[in-house]
Protein backbone atom coordinates (compact mmCIF):
# COMPACT_ATOMS: atom_id res chain seq x y z
CA UNK A 1 0.00 0.00 0.00
CA UNK A 2 1.30 3.40 -0.84
CA UNK A 3 1.32 5.73 1.83
CA UNK A 4 3.37 9.43 2.55
CA UNK A 5 3.45 11.06 5.73
CA UNK A 6 4.31 14.58 6.28
CA UNK A 7 5.30 15.97 9.17
CA UNK A 8 7.07 18.91 10.27
CA UNK A 9 4.86 21.86 10.13
CA UNK A 10 4.05 24.65 12.55
CA UNK A 11 3.35 28.47 13.15
CA UNK A 12 7.10 30.49 12.21
CA UNK A 13 7.29 34.40 12.10
CA UNK A 14 8.32 36.05 8.85
CA UNK A 15 11.74 35.04 7.84
CA UNK A 16 12.02 31.96 10.20
CA UNK A 17 12.43 28.23 9.23
CA UNK A 18 10.90 24.76 8.89
CA UNK A 19 12.06 21.38 8.18
CA UNK A 20 9.37 19.16 6.66
CA UNK A 21 9.78 15.40 6.04
CA UNK A 22 7.97 13.18 4.59
CA UNK A 23 7.90 9.34 5.24
CA UNK A 24 7.18 7.26 2.01
CA UNK A 25 6.14 3.65 2.21
CA UNK A 26 5.33 1.01 -0.47
CA UNK A 27 7.17 2.46 -3.57
CA UNK A 28 10.73 1.73 -4.93
CA UNK A 29 12.14 4.99 -2.62
CA UNK A 30 15.63 4.88 -4.49
CA UNK A 31 14.01 4.87 -8.31
CA UNK A 32 11.43 7.08 -6.93
CA UNK A 33 10.75 10.85 -8.91
CA UNK A 34 10.07 12.81 -5.31
CA UNK A 35 7.90 15.88 -4.98
CA UNK A 36 6.29 18.51 -2.67
CA UNK A 37 2.67 20.50 -3.30
CA UNK A 38 1.38 22.68 -1.25
CA UNK A 39 -2.52 24.08 -1.09
CA UNK A 40 -3.42 27.43 0.35
CA UNK A 41 -6.67 28.10 1.67
CA UNK A 42 -9.16 28.78 -0.81
CA UNK A 43 -6.57 28.08 -3.82
CA UNK A 44 -5.84 24.63 -6.16
CA UNK A 45 -2.82 22.80 -5.14
CA UNK A 46 0.51 23.85 -6.91
CA UNK A 47 3.82 22.48 -7.61
CA UNK A 48 7.00 23.64 -5.22
CA UNK A 49 9.77 21.10 -6.00
CA UNK A 50 11.13 17.77 -7.23
CA UNK A 51 14.17 15.82 -6.72
CA UNK A 52 15.16 13.14 -9.32
CA UNK A 53 17.12 9.95 -7.77
CA UNK A 54 19.89 10.91 -9.55
CA UNK A 55 20.26 13.93 -7.26
CA UNK A 56 18.61 16.80 -9.55
CA UNK A 57 16.26 19.34 -7.91
CA UNK A 58 13.80 22.23 -9.64
CA UNK A 59 11.83 24.36 -8.11
CA UNK A 60 9.00 27.15 -8.40
CA UNK A 61 10.64 30.09 -9.09
CA UNK A 62 8.08 31.33 -5.95
CA UNK A 63 10.44 29.39 -3.43
CA UNK A 64 13.94 29.27 -5.44
CA UNK A 65 17.01 30.34 -3.19
CA UNK A 66 14.55 30.20 -0.19
CA UNK A 67 13.77 25.65 0.09
CA UNK A 68 15.78 22.95 -0.10
CA UNK A 69 15.07 19.61 -1.15
CA UNK A 70 16.35 16.58 -0.18
CA UNK A 71 16.00 13.11 0.37
CA UNK A 72 17.64 9.90 2.66
CA UNK A 73 17.20 6.89 0.60
CA UNK A 74 17.98 4.67 3.10
CA UNK A 75 15.51 5.51 5.32
CA UNK A 76 12.99 6.31 2.17
CA UNK A 77 12.55 10.33 3.41
CA UNK A 78 11.80 13.34 1.82
CA UNK A 79 12.71 16.38 3.43
CA UNK A 80 11.92 20.39 2.24
CA UNK A 81 14.23 23.01 4.21
CA UNK A 82 12.62 26.07 3.81
CA UNK A 83 14.36 29.48 4.81
CA UNK A 84 13.12 32.82 5.01
CA UNK A 85 9.11 31.76 5.22
CA UNK A 86 7.04 34.94 4.16
CA UNK A 87 3.32 34.80 5.06
CA UNK A 88 2.48 33.79 1.17
CA UNK A 89 3.87 30.22 1.98
CA UNK A 90 1.26 29.86 4.53
CA UNK A 91 -0.32 26.50 3.28
CA UNK A 92 -0.63 22.58 3.39
CA UNK A 93 2.21 20.87 1.95
CA UNK A 94 2.26 17.52 1.06
CA UNK A 95 4.65 14.98 -0.53
CA UNK A 96 3.92 12.87 -3.84
CA UNK A 97 5.58 10.34 -5.66
CA UNK A 98 5.37 11.96 -9.25
CA UNK A 99 2.56 10.47 -11.31
CA UNK A 100 0.81 8.81 -7.60
CA UNK A 101 -2.46 9.12 -7.31
CA UNK A 102 -2.11 8.56 -3.67
CA UNK A 103 -1.78 12.00 -1.56
CA UNK A 104 -0.87 11.77 2.26
CA UNK A 105 -2.57 14.05 4.83
CA UNK A 106 -0.09 17.12 4.29
CA UNK A 107 1.62 18.94 7.01
CA UNK A 108 0.01 22.15 8.06
CA UNK A 109 2.73 25.28 7.72
CA UNK A 110 1.40 28.73 8.60
CA UNK A 111 3.53 32.31 8.57
CA UNK A 112 2.22 34.89 10.77
CA UNK A 113 3.58 37.33 13.05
Amino acid sequence: QVQFVESGGGLVQPGGSLRLSCAASGISFTEAIMTWHRQAPGQAREWVATMFPGGATFYDDSVKGRFTISRNDANGTLYLQMNSLKPEDTAMYYCQEAGSTTWGQGTQVTVSS
